[in-house]
Order: C-alpha cells, then structure tokens, then sequence
C-alpha cells in the first residue's frame, strides 16, 4: 500500500510504484483533504526507539527451543 499527502503544484504527478505491484490491478484515488494535521499525525512512521518504549513493558519471549509435536497436537483423548 503506497500513501502520499502532497501539494500540488501543477495538475500532473507521477507516483513510483514498487516491483510487487506490477503487473496487478491498482487503484489510484485522489481527493481533497481538510485537516493534514490529524492525517500527519497518525500517519507519521514511528522511530525504532519509539516502538522498543511502547512494548518494553511486556515479556520477552522465545521461542528458540520449542519443537511442534504432531503426536501430541492430534491426540484428542
């Protein structure tokens, strides 16, 4: 997903778009937008920093060591 706020200058912009969507099926929307402060806010992608603070909080878990047993995962007695 591409999301771009931008101010024109002139009536023609030209959008890059990644290797993943060639050839597909894109849909390319434009309209006017009233209030970009919001839409910056919540849109503005966060610092690595910012995001270690958020989930800091939480435990760190591993999953190194662990080994899916089929057996056990079909034994329903």
């Amino acid at each position: 997903m591409i999301r771009e706020l931008i101010k024109p200058v002139d009536n023609t912009y030209i959008l890059n778009l990644p290797d993943e969507m060639i050839g597909k099926t894109v849909e390319v929307i434009a309209f006017e937008v009233e209030n970009v402060d919001k839409l910056t806010e919540v849109s503005n992608p966060q610092t690595i920093h910012d995001i270690r603070e958020r989930y800091s909080h939480y435990p760190v878990i591993s999953h190194e060591n662990y080994r899916f047993n089929r057996d056990e995962a079909n034994d329903y007695e």
